[in-house]
């Protein structure tokens, strides 16, 4: 082993920690010069000037990063910080070679730390592990996607694999794989939207007839009154801020529901502007509503209390044309419990009775919300109830006015639309048989918690991983990590080596492929995908740089050479598909309702949007056939004495699991990530002081009656204005406290938001590597 080149287990973890000040605004010089700073690091300064000039251009491709749809007008430099580092992430000029797998065993690579092993640049080759072996080894792209072909035919049943991907996925790759696992007969077809926003789509689809927002951007610039609930968008998806900042020049009203003050909601410094230079910037947020974790439900029912007291805001002609069960509604609203309202959400009666008068006044609200609303018990609920309150007003179908669920995930919406789903509409298979001549299985497949447990009890055998870091995003992170070696073989088609890489069935198969940022080269010549974006907005991407490795092959290419070989019998040209991902999209606007003359469509810069019965017409495809009101018991999340509510976040040096450093600057948190953040005043009655190392223990309820516990090792203290009785920590270091069967009713997500904790003082000299 080379001493240049250590494994975590060389690396000291926190060792240079150190905790400053939070910053009082977000993005501005500092934020480009961040940018700049790693893109010329893994670029170099040519490479990444023509590279970021590219990014969200008509011309050019879609960030490999969130979801954040782009303006009619796009700007020179249309990327934010975390654009850019996820573009130097992928377009970086480190390589991973078969040398690196010579030196480091996988138990090397199972102790490093995942900001380590995406350091290391590119992945290059095929690279196989033998049953028996503790290295992986390279191997030809035949005998790799043959070991894997072997391995499919020899399952006693199809749903015995599990095909997973993540939001990385283009709409063309997201299609074949998904017609893939079907014609071999399953609907295992599990992704990362179980994980985060499964909560909305449930929700949505229940409500109002579609899982999906129905706002653009020139809604949120038309609102009059925006409310971002959960959600931090300096840090998750920072051009919103752009867009907000022009709503308020227009005048709208911003409210932000948080139990964390996120920054960018205080102040944004657009880099691109003489004000965000020179000036103090945009104040973004009006009111700051510290909620309770998991307060957000009674919030909104409150507010829709105090509405229903005033009829004359009320829009009486959209409710009765439009909706159903308002009477119920009326009826489980007439009261609310005041005393229990103000100890679930830890706010006052009066900031509830500001916020209903914020509603009241405004004749166009959009409510967006991310992840902080989506992984409680009862996320299903309280989104039901955001929709609630958009009814009474009339404000869906309305200009400036809607839902918006935001995505954190490039094309993780495009999945979705593409058929990645366990429990596919019969409408989208009847249409998929017609087309391909197949008979696509009816049976609901696993979703990601289903899977790890079929992969523990041995009902899943062959795991295959279309992106993502499974591994790490998935929690109760032992029992994941245990699940997954049960199997007979496990494959990552990756760009980055990750967590994942180092958690192996009996063989592995790691197969690198092409990056956004790369040209797609095929038998027709180069080739353009499309990506639909939070707002339903579809549009192409081409990379252009040279690819990392001649070695390298797309996803469509993995796809379609792994059907051939494993379902030489039926009747799908697979070759046709990837020599001209045209014909892919011939496929899908036969297919997919909304895309007819795709191909045309995406030659217009920007694209095209997808309709949306709820947004275009105001019909719903419920089980009513109109919006739906709902009437949803309260869920309050009670802490034992002693204990706090803890809810796993990013730092701002991270997308998803991707570990890009190892700060957090508008936090103050700088070279390291175990800390937790409490407020000063649990701390004191805990017995804690700025600085202390804790361990955080889970407590939750067991199936026999009692508790379990789960716990994550010596953790920093970080004295922190959040919400009194609520804490928050970083994932994937927090996900071990969650376990498996900890999950949302109706959508079964994991419940990453609302982990009750105690603390102890810390059992271990120093942190373990992970």
């Amino acid at each position: 082993m080379r001493s240049d080149e250590p494994t975590g287990r060389d690396i000291p973890v926190d060792d240079d920690l150190s905790v400053g000040a939070p910053t009082s605004y977000a993005a501005g010089v500092p934020a480009v010069a961040r940018a700049l700073r790693i893109s010329v690091d893994q670029m170099g300064p040519t490479r990444a000037t023509r590279t970021l000039l590219r990014v969200n251009q008509p011309d050019g491709f879609d960030c490999p990063g969130c979801a954040w749809p782009d303006p009619a007008q796009t700007r020179r430099a249309e990327f934010c910080e975390n654009g850019a580092k996820a573009v130097a992430e992928e377009a970086t000029t480190r390589r991973v070679t078969p040398e690196l797998f010579a030196r480091h065993s996988i138990d090397d690579l199972h102790e490093s730390t995942d900001h380590w092993l995406g350091s290391q640049g590119r992945l290059t080759t095929p690279m196989y592990k033998a049953a028996g072996a503790d290295h992986y080894e390279p191997v030809s792209w035949d005998r790799a996607l043959d070991v894997l072909a072997t391995h499919l035919r020899g399952l006693d049943d199809p749903d015995e694999a599990v095909f997973y991907t993540s939001g990385r996925t283009s709409n063309e790759a997201a299609f074949v794989y998904q017609l893939f696992a079907r014609a071999f007969g399953t609907n295992n077809l599990p992704d990362c939207s179980n994980m985060c926003h499964e909560s909305s789509g449930s929700a949505l689809i229940e409500t109002i007839g579609v899982g999906k927002g129905t706002v653009s951007i020139e809604d949120l610039e038309q609102a009059e009154l925006i409310v971002i609930a959960g959600q931090n968008p300096a840090t998750n998806h920072p051009r919103m801020l752009s867009t907000l900042a022009t709503a308020k020049e227009r005048g709208a009203v911003v409210v932000a529901i948080n139990p964390l003050p996120e920054v960018g909601l205080k102040a944004f410094r657009d880099p691109q502007t003489v004000r965000g230079v020179v000036g103090g910037g945009v104040p973004i947020a009006d009111d700051f509503l510290q909620v309770r974790l998991g307060g957000d439900q009674a919030l909104f029912q409150a507010v829709g209390h105090l509405l229903l007291q005033r009829p004359d805001v009320l829009d009486r002609d959209f409710v009765e044309r439009h909706t159903s069960g308002f009477d119920a509604y009326v009826q489980a609203r007439a009261t609310v419990d005041w005393p229990l309202t103000e100890r679930a959400t830890g706010l006052s009666r009066s900031q509830i009775e500001r916020l209903a008068d914020r509603f009241a006044a405004s004749g166009a609200t959009v409510v967006c919300w991310a992840m902080g609303l989506t992984q409680h018990r009862h996320s299903v609920p309280t989104i039901r109830e955001i929709v609630n309150l958009l009814l009474l007003q009339g404000n869906i179908g309305r200009p400036g006015a809607g839902v918006c669920p935001v995505r954190g995930h490039s094309n993780v919406q495009g999945d979705r639309t593409m058929g990645i789903y366990e429990k596919p509409a019969e409408p989208f298979l009847a249409a998929l048989d017609a087309e391909f001549g197949i008979t696509a299985p009816r049976a609901h497949g696993y979703d990601v918690v289903e899977s790890i447990r079929a992969f523990r009890d041995r009902r899943a055998r062959v795991f295959v991983g279309m992106g993502g870091n499974f591994v790490r995003a998935t929690p109760d992170s032992a029992v994941t990590e245990e699940a997954l070696r049960q199997a007979d073989l496990t494959v990552q088609i990756s760009t980055k080596l990750n967590g994942s890489h180092a958690v192996t069935g009996r063989e592995a198969l790691i197969l690198p492929t092409l990056g956004r940022t790369e040209r797609d080269e095929q038998l027709t010549g180069s080739q353009r995908v499309t990506v639909e974006d939070s707002m339903s907005m579809v549009h192409a991407s081409q990379g252009r740089l040279r690819p990392a490795s001649a070695d390298l092959l797309s996803e469509v290419a993995i796809v379609c050479e792994l059907a051939r070989r494993v379902l030489p019998d039926v009747a799908i040209d697979w070759a046709a598909m990837r020599a001209d991902y045209r014909t892919i999209r011939a496929h899908v606007a036969r297919v997919v309702p909304g895309f007819e003359s795709y191909e045309s469509r995406i030659d217009r810069p920007g694209g095209f949007r997808l309709p949306s019965g709820a947004r275009d017409t105001r019909t719903f495809a419920t089980s009513t056939q109109r919006a739906r009101f709902t009437v949803n018991p309260l869920h309050v999340i009670d802490c034992p004495p002693g204990h706090l509510i803890l809810q796993t976040v990013r730092s701002h040096d991270q997308y998803n699991t991707t570990i890009y450093g190892l700060d957090d600057h508008y936090r103050g948190v700088h070279q390291g990530r175990r800390v937790v953040f409490v407020s000063p005043e649990d701390l004191t009655e805990l017995g804690y002081a700025d600085g202390d190392h804790v361990d955080l223990v889970s407590v939750w309820p067991s199936p026999d009656g009692g508790t379990q516990e789960r716990r994550a090792p010596r953790f920093r203290v970080v004295s922190y204005a959040t919400a009194r009785g609520c804490a928050a920590a970083y994932f994937p270091e927090t996900n071990v406290l969650v376990p498996l069967d900890a999950t949302a009713e109706t959508s079964n997500t994991p419940t990453s938001k609302s982990v009750v904790i105690r603390l102890e003082p810390a059992t271990a000299d120093r942190a373990p590597v992970r």
